[in-house]
């Protein structure tokens, strides 16, 4: 079974926290010559409008994007950029494989969520 190397891996641990976010990097990736709106990429990705507004902010906040003040571009740091090939690479050969390693992720937080609920409550 093929692996996700370990800095990769670590890039998805730390930088991705959904496969919407994935996709919609790696979207904008590949249309990186291309001007984006939310709309464009809401009918990209089959999420609303909102969502894709909220995606691209989220996108621009961890510096993968940039807004000129009428629509959005890829415009990843150089030494991120090179990753960011490597990732669409394996995901386009390992999406299962990836997918996996997102969902995992967003369930240990989900899970440590909950247990501070549970803490709290045994602490009154």
């Amino acid at each position: 079974m093929p692996q996700i190397p370990d800095d990769v891996r670590r890039f998805i641990l730390t930088s991705v926290p959904s496969v919407p976010y994935l996709e919609g990097m790696l979207l904008l990736r590949a249309g990186s010559t291309s001007q984006w709106q939310p709309a464009d990429l809401a009918r990209r990705l089959y999420i609303t409008q909102q969502k894709a507004d909220e995606l691209l902010k989220q996108l621009a906040e961890a510096g993968f994007v940039a807004n000129d003040g009428q629509c959005w571009r890829w415009q990843p740091a150089p030494e991120v950029s090179e990753l960011v090939d490597r990732l669409a690479r394996i995901y386009a050969n390992e999406l299962v494989e990836v997918t996996e390693l997102i969902h995992t992720r967003e369930e240990r937080r989900a899970r440590q969520f909950a247990d501070a609920f549970r803490l709290r409550r045994k602490e009154e």
